[in-house]
């Protein structure tokens, strides 16, 4: 059973891929490979903004504690001015925690501004990659798009294609049933001409008549034409032995004899 399904599974996998190869479409797939390009990009750009933002910040922080720290040294020089050591002791001493906040706050500029400089490199380097790679794509794109129209125009002049084989087909198909109803009708005309088919309507006429009146209509047209030459040679002889039904040529023999005993 167990094998049965491996190999269930895996004309599945063999037929799905396939599936896949026929409709998949290599710049369907550029494209979005490109797009997912300028959404990395853009991520990269934010996280620049980020850095940046946080780096300002910082450096508006780094200016306000340098505000208070000079404050409180100004202050403290005023206390010992007047006397109140007191006081300038404890304005040097807020001043102190003050300057250590900013040595911190200095460190996580440097931190950032660091941070930011990699990721602006980062950013133009990826940015230069994905100009690259529009162009590149687009290139493929229109070879692709070139060779396919190339290809479906020799398949078209070859008579190849899956379109151009089917009026292939259909011309082959009307070919071969016009030949054979033509060779139908050849048969059956040579067949109604020997007698060997039989006419329904009771009109067609069976070998022996169709003889007899092809020998009699020639006979009709010889008298015909005897007759017409009697005519024009001016004789009543001939013209009498047509009408009676003699030989038109034992006719035209007779008719000079004859003519000599008339005169005699």
């Amino acid at each position: 059973m167990s094998g049965v399904m491996k190999r269930m599974g895996m004309i599945f996998r063999a037929k799905a891929n396939k599936a896949l190869d026929r409709a998949e479409d290599p710049r369907e797939t550029l494209d979005y490979s490109y797009q997912k390009q300028l959404e990395l990009l853009q991520k990269v750009r934010r996280g620049v903004a980020d850095v940046a933002t946080s780096r300002k910040r910082l450096e508006l922080q780094l200016n306000q504690l340098q505000g208070q720290s000079t404050k409180l040294e100004d202050q403290g020089r005023k206390a010992l001015a007047l006397g109140r050591e007191d006081l300038a002791r404890e304005a040097l001493s807020r001043r102190a925690a003050l300057q250590q906040q900013v040595t911190d706050l200095e460190t996580q500029h440097q931190t950032l501004q660091g941070e930011e400089e990699k990721l602006t490199l980062a950013a133009q380097r990826l940015q230069a990659k994905v100009d690259a790679f529009r162009t590149k794509k687009e290139t493929i794109k229109a070879t692709y798009t070139a060779a396919q129209a190339q290809t479906r125009i020799g398949e078209a002049f070859s008579g190849i294609s899956e379109e151009m084989g089917d009026v292939g087909l259909a011309i082959q198909r009307a070919e071969d049933k016009t030949a054979q109803l033509q060779a139908r009708a050849g048969a059956i005309d040579e067949l109604m001409a020997s007698g060997a088919l039989d006419d329904p309507s009771g009109m067609a006429k069976d070998d022996i008549a169709a003889e007899l009146d092809r020998i009699s209509g020639g006979t009709d047209v010889e008298l015909e034409l005897q007759r017409m030459k009697a005519e024009l040679a001016g004789g009543s002889a001939p013209k009498q032995a047509i009408e009676g039904g003699a030989d038109p040529q034992d006719a035209a023999q007779q008719s000079p004899t004859q003519h000599k005993f008339d005169k005699q």
